[in-house]
């Protein structure tokens, strides 16, 4: 069996918004203003092997981006923890941040955001490896060329500021200044969301051969499952903060378990159909604000019955590296 890189152990997060000023004065006259209390990620638990990639999948807001953040140490986990070959990722909230920083990359989806417009990308791209002492200064430069050349840029590009790029060629540079650090996992958020379908398969093709050639282990975030399809080994279905259904990629393709991935599968347009009925998934996804008693998705489920609006699903096994959140694999919704 490979070895385990990464270890996800009951990880939540919440973001508090304390009222404002002018919420305070009001909350004099409406009766007080209260915090609001985001739950972002509740009570999830992973395992990433070396040389696997992970797809993290659902709709807006289910916590995808926020976990992937986690993971890469930008944000610290209310509660849980997260190890790397045995190494705390981010100490629990109100300690110090231990990162590791040089070990886990992440790509962000917007790639003209993430890059500072005033440095040329030669600059971005040595910073951190720089920083770090993992390349001399002096070898910035070749280092730098040889990484736009691995993505497929001319290593003359390196003079040129992110404005004088096109999407895609953003993303690439994006990636090499990941792969600078020299990492052994890549945390990619949308990294194709905002690319047009022909770039979309370019970058994926990168990717794909970057991991072969460098032996990367990934977590690919994405709300597109013909993407996830392509490079996951396993792919986790995310619905409002938790983890329902993870499977290898094959299997859960052929045969989706929870009602949430079924919905997902049925709402994607077919093609060699015809003019076939599109069944959006019913219902709105719930507010993190405040979220449903019970399954989180009992209020959108067609099979939903008194247990699921009382007790929350746990994720246990279905068959053999499949697992499920749903009172339907586990005695019943009565």
């Amino acid at each position: 069996m490979s070895e385990a890189l990464l270890t996800l152990e009951s990880v939540t997060k919440r973001f508090t918004r304390n009222p404002s000023l002018g919420e305070k004065i009001a909350g004099l006259v409406t009766g007080g203003a209260k915090s609001e209390v985001v739950r972002a990620v509740t009570d999830v638990s992973l395992t990433v092997d070396k040389g696997e990639v992970i797809g993290l999948v659902g709709e807006s807001g289910c916590g995808k981006s926020t976990l992937g953040r986690m993971i890469a140490g930008i944000y610290t986990p209310s509660e849980g923890s997260l190890r790397f070959e045995g190494k705390p990722v981010a100490k629990p909230a109100g300690r110090r941040v231990d990162k590791l920083t040089t070990r886990i990359q992440m790509v962000h989806q917007d790639p003209f955001a993430s890059l500072n417009p005033r440095m040329r990308i030669g600059d971005t791209v040595a910073e951190g490896p720089v920083a770090h002492k993992l390349v001399a200064s002096g070898e910035a430069a070749a280092y730098v060329e040889s990484l736009l050349s691995r993505v497929g840029l001319d290593a003359g590009y390196r003079r040129r500021f992110p404005h004088q790029f096109s999407g895609g060629q953003r993303q690439r540079v994006a990636i090499a200044r990941a792969l600078a650090m020299k990492p052994d996992l890549l945390v990619l958020d949308e990294p194709v969301a905002s690319l047009d379908v022909s770039i979309q398969a370019q970058v994926l093709n990168l990717f794909m051969d970057l991991r072969r050639e460098l032996g990367l282990t990934g977590i690919f975030i994405s709300h597109d499952l013909g993407v996830v399809r392509h490079v996951s080994d396993r792919v986790a279905i995310m619905y409002l903060g938790r983890i329902v259904e993870l499977s290898p990629t094959k299997d859960l393709y052929a045969d989706p378990r929870h009602p949430y991935t079924k919905a997902l599968f049925d709402s994607v347009p077919k093609l060699g159909q015809g003019q076939g009925v599109f069944k959006p998934i019913a219902g709105e996804i719930p507010s993190p604000l405040n979220p449903p008693s019970g399954c989180a998705f009992h209020p959108r489920c067609a099979f939903a019955g008194p247990r699921c609006k009382a007790e929350v699903p746990k994720l246990k096994p279905l068959s053999t590296g499949r697992l499920a959140a749903c009172h339907l694999e586990d005695g019943g919704v009565q």
